[in-house]
């Protein structure tokens, strides 16, 4: 196995026996999940995902898919602190942020802390706030921070947002700004469960027993994770993977696909290939292998290039989508030319 110059040192027996004892909560948190939430692994693997690699997630489907159900469990798996914040059409910055109380007695303004201030954030449908309250996460989603008047308030650590979107076609949402799209380390599409999946649910359902989720991890094991997955090598070809399938989303005449470039208004920014080398890095820690190999750069692409890749309006009007039109003939495109 070859790996990329300066990590080989990572790559030892130590090394891997260290990342499989630190895996084996993986397993441990998704049968917690499993106990409440009814397949979606898909989505529940993204979710972890974003826990391990210290991205936010955006989720987006239709309403009764358990996105909210999901990542409120998943929360609960964690001794951390948890927030959830519903979004709605009147809701104001300060009710995220927080805000100066004006004392009267003291003449001074104290800051009264809001909900950001914590380890884990469920913005529940995010698109239906407007545009100035999404912006407000952005300085907390980037900069790991909070400004209240004057004064700069670092969060704790780790912090992770969670949203959950409903599809913008829908009454009463609002499209996020794509400088906040932007900062989504995944955008996960969730879908409708099988017909045996729906069958489970129902029959839990009119069960109606009371399900306990225990407590499985703390902030420092995550943290603690998160400085072993940055370690986590990567094949000799991976890193090169990385790069010329982000490039070939905004050049894919250079990659063999002229015939997508009128589909493409805007490609992939750089943080695309920081998220897909981190995202990658977190799948192969789960998996409880020691390095990272192409195999789970594209098994990750589809959710962290999602949201990245801006389609054409020819592209909306033939119906084009990004997942099945765009990135999935760019991967295949480059894995023909790997094979020669």
């Amino acid at each position: 196995m070859n790996f990329t110059e300066g990590s080989t040192e990572t790559a030892g027996m130590g090394f891997v026996g260290q990342v499989k004892e630190e895996a084996q909560f993986i397993s441990e948190v998704m049968h917690e999940v499993s106990k409440v939430v009814v397949g979606q692994e898909g989505m529940i693997e993204g979710v972890l995902l974003g826990m391990l690699a210290g991205g936010h997630v955006l989720l987006e489907g239709k309403p009764g898919l358990a996105k909210t159900l999901t990542v409120n469990t998943l929360a609960q798996t964690v001794s951390a602190k948890f927030q959830r914040i519903q979004f709605t059409p009147d809701l104001l910055p300060a009710d995220l942020i927080g805000t100066l109380i004006y004392n009267p007695n003291s003449g001074e303004f104290t800051p009264k802390k809001g909900p950001l201030f914590a380890n884990i954030i469920l913005a529940d449908e995010i698109n239906r706030a407007p545009a100035k309250v999404q912006s407000a996460l952005l300085e907390s989603m980037q900069e790991k921070q909070v400004t209240i008047g004057d004064t700069t308030y670092p969060l704790e650590q780790p912090f992770l947002v969670m949203a959950t979107q409903n599809p913008i076609d829908q009454e009463g949402t609002y499209p996020l700004p794509e400088a906040q799209v932007d900062r989504f380390m995944m955008h996960i599409k969730v879908d409708y469960p099988t017909k045996d999946e729906e069958r489970l649910i129902i029959d839990r359902q009119l069960n109606q027993s009371t399900v306990s989720v225990d407590v499985k991890i703390t902030p420092e094991r995550i943290l603690k994770a998160r400085g072993l997955i940055s370690q986590l090598p990567f094949e000799d070809t991976a890193k090169e993977y990385i790069v010329n399938l982000v490039h070939a989303t905004r050049d894919p005449a250079a990659y063999g696909s002229p015939e997508l470039a009128d589909y493409i208004q805007h490609g992939a920014s750089p943080r695309a290939s920081i998220w897909l080398a981190k995202a990658a890095q977190a799948r192969a820690f789960m998996k409880g292998r020691p390095y990272v190999s192409n195999d789970d750069v594209k098994k990750v692409a589809d959710n962290v290039l999602r949201h990245r890749v801006i389609l054409s309006y020819q592209a909306e009007a033939d119906g084009k989508e990004v997942d099945r039109d765009i990135i999935r003939p760019i991967k295949d495109k480059l894995d023909q030319s790997q094979s020669k």
